[in-house]
């Protein structure tokens, strides 16, 4: 796995915290889920350079970027991603988000169509009913309630990780991603997230209208879906009407099922299918 040169830029009044895999084609900025950090994308990035240059960013708030004490919300990433992307001279990039990084993008693309080449939304971005949102929820509580929880030690901190059920193969990226958003603190270690950034982001999140912005995305989308849930069956991101709308609403979208994958082991876990579909789609 190549390890990536990590480097800082600007965002919008917060230092944000870069990942950086170098390549030669397309740059490709990643935009992580809600309690992720920049890492989750080591095994994408592995497969996409060094043909491409890819970019993963930690969003405010999470990894090592800057944590104001509030403003957590679709509206301040915009403003951040695009002030990253002046501080990096970068005219045009490719967006590949995961889980909320996936409404992040669409919203940013619908917002600066002139600085998006192409969209990946890798299962996210999807207008959910409210009681898809309860299943989600609790799909994603495990991840949620590791947040303030101190524990004696790295170890302790992996062995309850390790416990996830939707985790499913227990890896080295996976063991990278949760040493990453580790910090020492009175009593052991905990994430240096605090759930009252995610618990802000959170209510902000549920004011938006993801459909709203569907018709107003003019680039070419890929949609990566993943087939399985995370505790239950049917706990999906992405189900086959919302996938379906997104498909309709969305000018040049298509999707791709990745078989086999859950919420999370679409971005952690290595799968060829996943790899060639992104491939191609950058370049066409």
């Amino acid at each position: 796995m190549t390890e990536p040169i990590m480097k800082r830029a600007m965002g919008d009044g917060v230092e944000i915290q870069l990942a950086q895999w170098e390549g030669e084609e397309k740059a490709i900025l990643c935009i992580h889920g809600i309690t992720a950090n920049c890492r989750c994308w080591d095994v994408i990035a592995d497969a996409l350079s060094p043909s491409h240059t890819v970019l993963a960013m930690d969003l405010r708030g999470r990894g090592l970027s800057g944590a104001p004490s509030t403003g957590y919300s679709m509206e301040h990433h915009s403003r951040d991603i695009l002030a990253v992307l002046n501080d990096l001279g970068l005219e045009q990039v490719v967006l590949m988000g995961h889980s909320l990084g996936a409404f992040i993008s669409l919203i940013f693309g619908a917002k600066y169509p002139e600085r998006v080449d192409r969209i990946i939304l890798v299962d996210g971005g999807g207008k959910l009913s409210e009681d898809q949102l309860v299943k989600v929820f609790a799909g994603i509580k495990p991840s949620l309630d590791r947040l303030g929880k101190v524990l004696p030690s790295f170890e302790a901190y992996l062995d309850l990780m390790k416990e996830a059920p939707f985790l499913k193969d227990w890896s080295q990226a996976l063991e990278t991603y949760y040493q990453y958003e580790i910090e020492e603190v009175a009593g052991g270690v905990r994430t240096n997230i605090n759930p009252v950034h995610i618990e802000e982001e959170g209510i902000n999140l549920g004011k938006v209208d993801i459909s709203q912005v569907y018709g107003e995305i003019s680039c070419p989308v890929l949609i990566l879906r993943a087939t399985e849930g995370m505790l239950a069956r049917d706990d999906l991101l992405l189900p086959e009407d919302v996938t379906e709308r997104m498909v309709r609403e969305i000018a040049n979208a298509r999707r791709i099922d990745v078989n086999g994958t859950n919420h999370y082991s679409i971005v952690f876990q290595p799968n060829g299918e996943r790899d060639q579909a992104i491939r191609e789609f950058l370049r066409e």
